[in-house]
């Protein structure tokens, strides 16, 4: 019997020294894989500081008066940011791609370790259960003394602790090998989202190198040229806001008790950066004469040529507008119904990425941001409605064009900072 237990704990011993061995056995291949992320994070640092200035630029650019050279220099700056952007979200695919495979490396050695334990435990219950079946009687009518009786009783139990010891291991092996799945789980989840960050990207380039060529041809590289199209704008954009207001005023005041009191954080910020180049109401803009007094019926936020653009809140995307709008009223927009009461426009975007009728969730790509319609310049123009409110009308511009355009009551416009976050 004590050669049983002899061997035993010669076993046990045995199989705490496999579980150390493993514990240290990929050391070297760990840390060049440490050295690899750390690799990749100094890179991506140095990625986001690149683009940081790059928008830094651009948004110095855009705030300069409006000449053609500085509106290709702005184009090429938010070409070089995508770039930059698309270079640091490859890089962070590969760090992810890194980190899942460290994920699935830890999970196979946990995995060794609990089959090696199991198996050491499956023994060890088997020779203890043959232990157990030999009566202690047994033990001392075969010649064996009252000491030795005590000490293997002593061993025995000292197996069965050791055994509870590989037991409790086992458990703990488990439940790293679980959470180990988990945030391999996770980190493929943010492997999905990286990528499809990266086609948004790859589309907004596209979009703005097409708007630099749409441009230049346009222009044919000549400033005057270019300053002829801004004013054509300029009053375009003045005649369709005064016919905007009449249209609204003709409809009469609009039940609006059905729209959520003001709160802000009930709508989120439709872009991920957030700067805003006009507010809602009377602003310095709309005193000098724009709106026919009536004041601006959004926000604009800045928003080079190609931007992501995404939804406030969860809603169904009520209607768009996408046909041949380069130069017609809001250009192609977007609008969300929710089912608070408000209704949401995304206005002058470049192009569009949902359908009529589709559900969306806050935060999902509606479109690109653009200069469509009356734009003077790439920005996004949000507007607030009480839902109800909200109709629709056959609008014929200046150029001939016709589409569709969202009518309101002037009291059915909401403050969109009066749901947004606080800033």
């Amino acid at each position: 019997m004590m050669r049983h237990v002899r061997r035993l704990i010669v076993a046990s011993f045995f199989v705490l020294a496999i579980t150390g061995v493993s514990l240290y056995a990929h050391a070297d291949t760990k840390d060049d894989i440490q050295a690899q992320i750390d690799a990749n994070n100094a890179q991506i640092a140095q990625l986001k500081d690149q683009i940081a200035a790059l928008q830094k630029d651009l948004n110095a650019t855009t705030a300069q008066k409006q000449t053609l050279q500085n509106a290709i220099t702005a184009l090429n700056l938010n070409i070089q940011k995508l770039q930059k952007s698309i270079t640091l979200t490859q890089t962070q695919i590969k760090q992810k791609d890194t980190e899942i495979s460290t994920l699935a490396e830890n999970i196979s050695d946990t995995s060794e370790k609990i089959d090696v334990s199991q198996s050491q435990v499956a023994n060890s219950l088997r020779q203890l259960e043959a232990l157990d079946m030999r009566p202690s009687l047994i033990t001392l009518l075969a010649g064996g003394t009252l000491s030795s009786f005590f000490d293997e009783e002593a061993s025995l139990e000292s197996v069965r602790a050791d055994l509870q010891n590989h037991i409790h291991i086992l458990s703990g092996l488990k439940t790293d090998l679980e959470s180990d799945k988990l945030s391999a789980e996770d980190k493929r989840k943010e492997l999905s989202n990286l990528n499809s960050n990266l086609g948004q990207q790859k589309q907004g380039l596209t979009i703005a190198k097409t708007q630099q060529s749409t441009l230049l041809e346009q222009t044919k590289n000549k400033e005057s040229a270019y300053q002829t199209l801004i004013a054509q704008k300029q009053a375009e954009q003045a005649s369709f806001e005064a016919a905007l207001i009449k249209l609204a005023q003709g409809l009469g005041p609009a039940d609006i008790g059905s729209a959520p009191a003001p709160l802000p954080g009930i709508l989120h910020w439709p872009l991920d950066n957030i700067a805003i180049t006009q507010y809602f109401g009377n602003t310095e803009f709309a005193k000098s004469g724009a709106y026919s007094g009536q004041g601006h019926n959004g926000v604009d936020f800045r928003a080079s040529i190609g931007t992501p653009v995404k939804a406030a809140l969860d809603g169904t995307v009520q209607e768009i507008n996408q046909g041949a709008v380069k130069y017609c009223q809001y250009g192609k927009w977007v609008l969300v119904r929710h089912a608070n009461g408000l209704s949401t426009l995304y206005a002058h975007l470049s192009s569009i990425s949902v359908t009529k009728g589709q559900q969306v969730s806050t935060g999902d790509l509606l479109g690109y941001s653009g200069d469509t319609g009356y734009a003077t310049g790439p920005h996004l123009h949000l507007t607030v409605y009480v839902a109800s409110a909200v109709t629709f009308k056959q609008y014929t511009c200046n150029s001939g064009q016709s589409a569709f355009i969202p009518i309101v009551p002037l009291n059915a416009y909401l403050n969109p900072l009066s749901y947004l976050p606080t800033l």
